[in-house]
């Protein structure tokens, strides 16, 4: 990422994973009939939540992990021309384990 951008608090900047081009059948997707992926992999993480008492909570994702996501979660943002989301940690569901 050529661009530095750091995300506040408990934010985390995601690149979403590619769309499937073909079905497993071997099938053609239109353009009209993809859906964005809900996946995707955590460019850049903040310092972490704030809590009532002043406080500071790490995030429990990191830089490089692959994430789900909710589908209509988030921001989308256009960084170095490439389509960027920055989400709240809430909005992450679960970490894809290898």
């Amino acid at each position: 990422m050529a661009t530095k951008i750091r995300p506040l608090q408990d934010r985390v900047i995601v690149k979403r994973l590619k769309e499937e081009e073909r079905t497993k059948g071997g099938l053609y997707i239109p353009d009209s009939a993809k859906e964005k992926p809900v996946e995707g992999t955590v460019l850049a993480v903040g310092n972490g939540k704030v809590l009532e008492d002043g406080t500071v909570r790490r995030l429990d994702v990191k830089e490089g992990d692959r994430v789900l996501f909710g589908k209509y979660s988030g921001t989308e943002v256009k960084l170095d021309g490439e389509e960027h989301l920055i989400l709240r940690e809430d909005d992450i569901l679960g970490v894809i384990e290898a």
